[in-house]
C-alpha cells in the first residue's frame, strides 16, 4: 500500500510493534480509563511520560478535570480487558467493574496484573492534529522483575513476544 492518505499512513504504523498499556483516571468518584499504544517515554529528569488521546476521548475529558492518571502495561494474559477498553460503546461508569485492580497514592485505578504502572500527574497537553498528547510526570513507579510476557500491537492486531 502507497500513497499519502490517513488508511495509508495507519497501514505503514502498523508495522511497528508497540506495547499496549490501560491508562486510567478518576473524576468526581467514576474511574474513566482506555486502551493505548501511544505511549512514550519523554525524559527520566524529571521523569515524562506522554500518551496520545484522541480529541473526543471521554479518557480525555476526565483527565483535563482530573489532572492525574495511571498507567498499566499489560501482559499477554490481560488481552481482554484491552479489547473491552478499547472498545465503543462501553459504559461510561463501571469500566473496569470486572477487571482487577486496585488504588495507587494518586488514588487512580491500577490493573493487579500488569507488569508495570506508572502514576502520573499531568504537566502539560499539546494539540496534535486529531490528538492531544498529554504528559505526565511520573510520581510512582513499579514494575515485576520476574514478568516476561508483554502484550504487543502489530498490524492492527493483539499478540505476543512468544
Amino acid at each position: 500500500m502507497e500513497g499519502t492518505g490517513p488508511a495509508t499512513l495507519r497501514h505503514a504504523m502498523g508495522h511497528f510493534a508497540t506495547g499496549i498499556a490501560v491508562v486510567t483516571t478518576l473524576e468526581d468518584g467514576h474511574d474513566h480509563a482506555m486502551t493505548a499504544n501511544s505511549l512514550t517515554s519523554v525524559s527520566l529528569e524529571p521523569p515524562l511520560v506522554l500518551v496520545c488521546v484522541r480529541q473526543e476521548s471521554g479518557w480525555l475529558e476526565a483527565v483535563v478535570s482530573s489532572r492525574v492518571w495511571g498507567v498499566s502495561l499489560l501482559p499477554l494474559a490481560s488481552r481482554p480487558a484491552a479489547s473491552w477498553l478499547s472498545s465503543g460503546g462501553r459504559p461510561l461508569y463501571g469500566q473496569l467493574a470486572q477487571i482487577p485492580h486496585h488504588r495507587g497514592e494518586l488514588d487512580v485505578a491500577l490493573l493487579d496484573d500488569a507488569l508495570a504502572t506508572l502514576e502520573c500527574r499531568t504537566r502539560d497537553m499539546h494539540d496534535a492534529g486529531d490528538h492531544v498528547i498529554v504528559v505526565g510526570e511520573v510520581v510512582s513507579s513499579r514494575a515485576d522483575p520476574h514478568r516476561d510476557d508483554p502484550l504487543i500491537y502489530y498490524r492492527s492486531r493483539y499478540t505476543s513476544t512468544r
